[in-house]
């Protein structure tokens, strides 16, 4: 069975304030393309089909258009919400849509009811794992506690144990929506921190062919069977690295895998440019990024006059302007920092309860009622994005 492994859609989202929604497009339209050019037999979507839980009408309208082409293209689809989604709104008439081979898997408590397709070789189980809120799952999927590895263990026993009653050589495929150990992060992916834990070991997969993985952006394979496709377009600056790619998967009547990236269009390439204004301005190495979308970090000890203006003159696509002067190594503002660089919000409140106190550092339990608070303030707005 020939699979297409795709995520990170975000649908109406916008690049530093350009929109997004023609590029988005042409992925579509690309999609739809390579479905039919590569003759496959079913789509997999891993999450993060929208930007936020009440998209713009504008990306509906793309949405919808898109599973109206892979209807008709005869090709069954199966898609799973992701922490950017509400998963409420985009499973709404998912029983509906599922009768015209588009298969929506947006609740927890029905993560071990399979998608079953069948090729040549018999029967493969398509499970989809939404993205599991660990507060909000815990009890629905009767995990220990509330963490992601916990939550996540606890759905994984579910597929394991509907997968031992199906005919023997059924094949499996598991769609989530997760941060596991070993993938690559990039800045434009929403934190999903619990309990100062994000990543999950890949252990927590084991027993199935093949897992398609959506919310890292980067294309990346976390083991021969459990990859990232990434997203297919670049939705940040630390993204201009990437090759945006989709995942052609060919599973053979084994289980075995061999996998191939296909690569997504570029509506225009990234550039991240840093040094002095003049040394920007005069470089003639830096004219292969005029057309390029570009980040200028510029390390004047002085801030220059117009920098954005002067810089559009020769890179017209200029889209972020970052000041960070050369100083000194005794310079406090350069050592100030320094000591923030890298660090999350709860590390740098901790260092805050340090300094505050003479240097004390916080002791475990005061640790874990900071943990507590940055928990209850994500869920929080998670809960009220979702509710909006």
């Amino acid at each position: 069975m020939r699979i297409l492994h795709t995520s990170d859609w975000h649908l109406g989202r916008s690049f530093h304030r350009v929109s997004l929604l023609e590029a988005q497009a042409a992925h579509l339209d690309h999609l739809v393309a390579t479905v039919r050019e590569h003759e496959v037999d079913a789509v997999v979507v891993a999450g993060d089909v929208y930007d936020r839980a009440v998209p713009p009408l504008s990306a509906v309208e793309l949405f919808d258009d898109a599973l109206h082409r892979l209807a008709a293209a005869g090709v069954p689809t199966v898609m799973i919400s992701g922490n950017h989604d509400s998963a409420r709104r985009l499973g709404v008439g998912a029983g509906l849509i599922g009768r015209a081979g588009i298969h929506l898997r947006t609740d927890p408590a029905h993560c071990a009811t399979p998608v079953v397709l069948r090729d040549a070789h018999g029967d493969v189980a398509f499970y989809g794992l939404p993205y599991l809120e660990p507060a909000l799952v815990k009890d629905v999927l009767g995990a220990e506690r509330a963490g992601h590895e916990a939550v996540l263990g606890a759905a994984m026993d579910r597929v394991r144990a509907d997968l031992a009653e199906r005919p023997g050589g059924t094949r499996s495929v598991v769609l989530a929506h997760a941060f596991v150990a070993g993938g690559e992060l990039s800045d434009s992916e929403r934190d999903i921190t619990v309990g100062g834990v994000a990543a999950v070991p890949a252990g927590v997969f084991h027993g199935v062919d093949y897992v398609a993985l959506g919310h890292l952006h980067g294309c990346q394979t976390v083991s021969e069977r459990i990859r990232y496709s990434g997203s297919p377009l670049a939705y940040s600056f630390s993204e201009a690295a990437h090759r945006k790619t989709m995942w052609l998967v060919d599973l053979d009547a084994s289980g075995g895998i061999t996998a191939e990236r296909v690569d997504c269009p570029v509506p225009r390439p990234l550039a991240r440019l840093r040094g002095r204004l003049d040394s920007l301005l005069d470089d003639p190495a830096l004219e292969r990024h005029r057309d390029s979308w570009v980040e200028a970090t510029l390390t004047d000890p002085v801030r220059p006059t117009e920098p954005m203006a002067r810089l559009a003159e020769r890179f017209p696509h200029t889209l972020s302007l970052v000041f960070d002067p050369d100083r000194a190594p005794d310079d406090p503002l350069a050592s100030y920092a320094q000591r923030l660089q890298g660090r999350d919000d709860q590390q740098i409140a901790e260092d805050f309860v340090a300094h505050v106190r003479g240097g004390a550092a916080a002791d475990e339990r005061e640790r874990a009622v900071l943990r507590d608070a940055f928990d209850h303030v994500r869920v929080d707005d998670t809960l009220r994005e979702v509710n909006r």
